[in-house]
C-alpha cells in the first residue's frame, strides 16, 4: 500500500499509542472526581496541558479540548458571534475555507450576518490590501485557515494578525491544523486557533482550541464543567495524555522533516508537470506537504479508482468537502472550471519514501496513457 492521504488523516504512531493505552490501564479516574484517583487523573491531566501549551506558545488557561477542528471552528464562530453580535455583524474570510468554516459562516448568514471574502493574490495569499478595505467598524471576526488544506497556501499569519490589532472589535482565528508538525506556528498576535491531534499522528477525536485569556465565547456544548468552563463533558484523558505526546514529538526534527518532504515534492512535482494535460494547482506559497493537481479531460474519482486498484491512495478535494461538483478553492486560485472540475490532491510525509513516489509515479504514467485513450 502507498499512502498519500496524509491531509486527511495520519495513522497514529506507535509511541502516541503506547501512551494512549497506558494511560486508558493506568488512570481510570474521572479528573474532576475527588478521591484519590481523581486526584491522580487531574495531575496527569495538568501536565499534559501545559506541554501542549508550552508547546503552541501559550497559557495553560488558554486551553479547550474538543473532539477535533470541525467542533473548534464551529465553537469559535458561533461562540463569538453570538456573544459579540452587539459590536457588529461583519465576518471576513477566504474562498480557500474548510467547510467546518463555511458552514457555520453560511449559517450566520441565514441569521443576518454579513460575510465578506477577501481578495486573493495569484499565488493565493490573502491581499492585505483588500482586507484592510474590508475592515469596517462592525468586523467582529477575520476567520481563516493557516494552511488551505487543497492546496497547502500558506497565509501571512503573523502580518494579518498585526493589521488585525488596529481593529480591536475583531477577532482573529486561525485554524492552523494543516500546520501543526509541518511548519512553525506563531500565535502571539492570534486570538483563537483550533487544530485536530489525528493531522499530526495523534489519535481521532480530540481537538485542541486555544482561546487568549482576555477573548471571551459562549460554549457550543452546554452540562458543566470539564477541564474548562467552554466545553462540557467528561474529560477524555487518554486522549489528551496521548495529544500532549503526538505534538511534542511532532515538534521534534521539523526542519529536517521539512526538508525531506521538499525534496520529494520537487521531485514529484517536476515529474508531473511533463505531463501536457495536468496542471499544478499548488502555488510558491504551498508547503510541500500538499499537492493540488488537475488532469485535463479525466474525472478525478476516475482516476482516483484507478490508482486504488492498485493500492495507491490519493484524495479529491478535501476528505471532509461538501457535495459541490467542483472546488470552490482551486477555482478561486486558477480562476479555471475545468480545473476546479478536476482537481486531485497528493499529501505528502516524513513517513513517505522516494520509492514510494517512483512506483507512484510508474502507475500514474500507466493510468494516464490508459484513461487518455478511452
Amino acid at each position: 500500500m502507498i499512502y498519500l492521504d496524509y491531509s486527511a488523516t495520519t495513522p497514529i504512531s506507535k509511541e502516541v499509542l503506547d501512551t494512549y493505552v497506558k494511560v486508558s490501564e493506568e488512570f481510570i479516574g474521572n479528573v474532576n472526581s475527588l478521591h484519590s484517583l481523581g486526584v491522580k487523573s487531574k495531575k496527569l491531566e495538568e501536565q499534559s496541558t501545559r506541554q501542549i501549551a508550552a508547546l503552541l506558545g501559550v497559557n495553560s488557561n488558554e486551553i479547550i479540548y474538543t473532539s477535533g477542528a470541525t467542533e473548534g471552528n464551529n465553537t469559535v464562530i458561533k461562540g463569538i458571534c453570538s456573544l459579540y453580535k452587539n459590536r457588529g455583524n461583519h465576518i471576513i474570510t477566504t474562498e480557500l475555507e474548510h467547510e467546518s468554516i463555511l458552514a457555520p459562516l453560511s449559517y450566520l448568514q441565514k441569521e443576518g450576518f454579513k460575510i465578506s471574502y477577501v481578495k486573493l493574490k495569484k499565488n493565493g495569499t490573502v491581499d492585505l490590501d483588500n482586507l484592510k478595505e474590508l475592515l469596517t467598524d462592525e468586523t467582529i471576526l477575520v476567520s481563516l485557515a493557516s494552511v488551505s488544506s487543497e492546496l497547502g497556501i500558506l497565509q501571512p499569519i503573523e502580518e494579518i494578525g498585526k493589521l488585525l490589532k488596529e481593529y480591536p472589535k475583531c477577532f482573529f482565528h486561525v485554524d492552523i491544523t494543516q500546520s501543526v508538525g509541518k511548519v512553525k506556528v506563531d500565535l502571539t498576535d492570534v486570538d483563537l486557533a483550533t487544530l485536530s491531534s489525528h493531522k499530526f499522528y495523534g489519535p481521532k477525536g480530540i481537538g485542541v482550541l486555544v482561546k487568549k485569556a482576555n477573548v471571551n465565547i459562549l460554549p457550543l456544548i452546554h452540562g458543566g464543567k470539564s477541564t474548562t468552563n467552554y466545553r462540557s463533558g467528561t474529560p477524555a484523558l487518554p486522549l489528551i495524555a496521548a495529544t500532549a505526546k503526538a505534538l511534542r514529538l511532532a515538534m521534534d526534527n521539523l526542519d529536517t522533516q521539512y526538508q525531506h518532504v521538499l525534496k520529494l515534492n520537487q521531485y514529484l512535482k517536476a515529474a508531473l508537470s511533463k505531463y501536457p494535460t495536468v496542471h499544478i494547482n499548488s502555488t510558491d506559497a504551498s508547503i510541500p506537504h500538499i499537492l493540488n493537481f488537475s488532469i485535463v479531460g479525466i474525472k478525478s474519482e476516475t482516476f482516483l479508482h484507478a490508482l486504488e486498484s492498485e493500492d495507491i491512495f490519493i484524495s479529491t478535494r478535501s476528505a471532509c468537502s461538501g457535495h459541490n461538483h467542483y472546488s470552490m478553492a482551486v477555482k478561486a486560485v486558477t480562476d479555471n472550471i475545468e480545473y476546479s472540475n478536476a482537481s486531485m490532491r497528493i499529501s505528502l510525509s516524513y513517513l513517505t519514501t522516494k520509492e514510494e513516489i517512483d512506483v507512484f509515479l510508474k502507475v500514474f504514467d500507466e493510468k494516464i496513457k490508459e484513461l487518455t485513450l478511452k
